[in-house]
């Protein structure tokens, strides 16, 4: 856990120690005038609107010895431009998902580690789990000053209220798949529920048609506890829960029944929680700056009985053919051969518009 500042349209933190840590550890980062952050990640999440012009989200401008220009605006057709200049070599990219003309939200991380010469900037979309990574070369190290100041109103910076909100790592954070449990929820084993959190490597889970399967990976990961992260509670009865359970809005359930069959012609359905809030049946609780997500990974994408309801466990998709992909991933570290390719999700996906119809009619 090594976030040191978190901001979004309310408030501003910022903790050299790092957020959420008692105050007797050590700081994560020097706070001196002069205190240079070699490697780290800033992150920014957005709701991108739609425009027919440049439209400025985020712009951040410094001059002087440690010069500084970092500018992301939405454009015409759903998409991002992205500018990052630190007085050498500036990048200019342009993202665009022109394949359904909506973006709903996309993830800025921009990562470097300046010791090894090395930097990226990675665009993520959240909803479907897509990545475009650009690589920065030679990035220069940041001043903890500077830093502090990408997240604080003050002079030569603008925020858009499109903006969900920004954090700062003081290393260098993952991208792609993510776990999206927290660490309580109940599990079905042959020996009972467990916590999510207490399942090994080599454990079993239950599927919905009662096959026991083992746990291949299991991972875990700490967030700020905004946007796309911010957890969600699924409230108990709906959909076989029986008790309510939180969880990240990129957990999809799998549901099924006469419902899914005359609504869409398939045997079941995977339906994302963040298509639920606002409904009786989900809801944004109370959370403090960090949430942290667990998940498992199974062999064949399987699902998992959680409290009564079907989740989906981690699709992985064949990200272990992508040697710098699963470097930057939660996986790496695990040895290739280990982790499994899982073709595509195991149940089409429904868009937000079904979503909502199939989880009126599920209460109605």
């Amino acid at each position: 856990m090594r976030w040191i500042a978190l901001s979004d349209q309310d408030n501003q933190w910022f903790a050299p120690r790092g957020l959420g840590r008692p105050e007797t550890a050590p700081d994560l980062v020097e706070s001196g005038p002069d205190a240079l952050m070699t490697e780290g990640s800033f992150v920014l999440e957005t709701r991108v609107p739609a425009t027919d012009r440049l439209e400025p989200l985020f712009v951040y401008d410094q001059d002087g010895e440690w010069p500084l220009h970092l500018a992301l605006h939405a454009i015409p057709g759903g998409g991002v431009s992205l500018i990052l200049d630190q007085g050498a070599c500036p990048l200019h990219q342009t993202v665009s998902y022109s394949d359904d003309g909506r973006t709903e939200t996309l993830r800025v991380t921009y990562s470097w580690d300046a010791l090894r010469r090395w930097g990226q900037l990675a665009v993520e979309r959240p909803q479907d789990g897509k990545v475009i990574t650009v690589p920065v070369r030679s990035p220069r190290p940041m001043r903890v000053i500077d830093a502090k100041k990408l997240l604080r109103s003050g002079p030569g910076r603008f925020v858009s209220s499109h903006i969900d909100f920004m954090a700062l790592s003081a290393g260098i954070e993952p991208i792609g798949p993510m776990p999206s449990l927290v660490p309580s929820t109940p599990i079905a084993t042959p020996d009972g529920f467990k916590r999510v959190a207490d399942l090994r490597r080599g454990d079993l889970v239950l599927t919905p048609e009662q096959e026991a399967v083992p746990v291949l990976h299991k991972v875990i990961r700490t967030v700020p506890a905004r946007g796309s992260f911010q957890p969600i509670r699924l409230r108990a009865p709906f959909f076989g829960l029986w008790q309510d359970i939180d969880v990240s809005p990129s957990q999809r359930l799998l549901l099924s029944g006469s419902e899914v069959e005359y609504l869409f012609g398939q045997q079941a359905v995977l339906l994302s929680t963040r298509h639920l809030t606002g409904t009786p049946r989900a809801y944004f609780p109370p959370t403090g700056l960090l949430a942290t997500y667990v998940q498992v990974i199974l062999p064949r994408h399987e699902a998992l009985n959680a409290a009564g309801t079907t989740t989906e466990s981690l699709f992985v998709g064949r990200l272990r053919r992508n040697r710098d992909r699963l470097e930057r991933s939660l996986l790496n570290g695990i040895e290739r051969n280990l982790i499994p390719e899982h073709g595509r999700p195991i149940h089409p996906v429904l868009r937000a518009f079904d979503a909502t119809i199939l989880a009126e009619r599920r209460v109605a």
